[in-house]
């Protein structure tokens, strides 16, 4: 088996350093079983992630079919490579019922590791597995825009595995929580970014997910929504789920996660408490 893997749906194969783990992941999908409070939901091993991206091109390198082409003919290379170490051998368990803040500052990978738990990014060495299936929510999640809200709403759930019977008991629930009112009806292409948002979150919170990770989606709300997403995710918790959130809003962080890592420059600078953590973040 190859050794950068990305598990997303739970397969039964132990990890690195957790000799103290049994067998965390159902036999199998027919025979589902409730995992206690406590147990391992994700395990990141030794994470590595590699970006390529084309560094600065002059006019003849520029990628264009035209360009390509005279390439092709002369026989000569694509534009230089860059690398970019956006993780660097970043190892956790996080458990059940853990609300875990991912701080740091911008480009130290916090974004990225969510991607990679959430199985949208191939490890360049390393491993992630979940328990579960991860959910990743962010400012940017994909709704579509030429549909209503209304709409929205429908397919979001459907595409969480919810029944129709549970979308209509859960329907006026996520329009109340996500305070975009008669919008509803009106098609999200309408919708200013924070309204949008708050919707994004108010489908995503709807069910109780084994993992759901939340990445900066607190940011775009005012103080009552705030509030309420922050009780909302404290219910999550409850349930047993566990909840991933990068937020620039460190008092968000501190109030809302039991737990908070500190990356820096891809690494894992600090893992504990929020209030020692966060302390060490402000006085760096």
């Amino acid at each position: 088996m190859a050794e950068a893997e990305v598990v997303a749906q739970g397969a039964a194969q132990p990890a690195k350093g957790a000799q103290a783990m049994e067998r965390v992941w159902p036999v199998s999908a027919e025979e589902p079983q409730a995992s206690p409070v406590g147990t391992p939901t994700v395990i990141v091993d030794d994470l590595h992630i590699v970006y390529k991206v084309y560094g600065a091109a002059s006019e003849a390198e520029k990628g264009n079919a035209v360009n390509a082409l005279l390439r092709l003919v002369k026989r000569q290379g694509r534009p230089q490579m860059k690398e970019i170490h956006a993780v660097k051998g970043v190892s956790f368990v996080a458990r059940h019922g853990d609300a875990i803040g991912i701080i740091g500052r911008n480009g130290s990978g916090k974004s990225t590791l969510l991607r990679a738990i959430a199985g949208l990014l191939p490890p360049h060495k390393g491993a992630v597995y979940t328990d579960g299936q991860p959910s990743l929510l962010g400012v940017n999640a994909a709704l579509m825009k030429e549909l209503t809200g209304e709409r929205n709403i429908v397919l979001g759930c459907y595409a969480m595995g919810m029944t129709p019977s549970e979308v209509r008991a859960q329907y006026d629930d996520i329009v109340d929580f996500s305070g975009i009112g008669e919008f509803v009806q009106f098609p999200m292409s309408t919708y200013s970014s924070g309204m949008g948002a708050r919707l994004r979150f108010a489908i995503a919170s709807a069910k109780t997910h084994d993992v759901l990770l939340i990445d900066e989606a607190l940011a775009t709300g005012d103080r009552e929504f705030k509030r309420k997403s922050q009780e909302r995710i404290m219910q999550m918790r409850k349930s047993a789920g566990t909840v991933f959130l990068v937020a620039h809003n460190l008092d968000v962080i501190e109030e809302t996660c039991n737990r908070v890592i500190w990356l820096h420059k891809g690494k894992v600078k600090m893992d504990g408490d929020p209030t020692e953590v966060i302390a060490a973040y402000n006085k760096a």
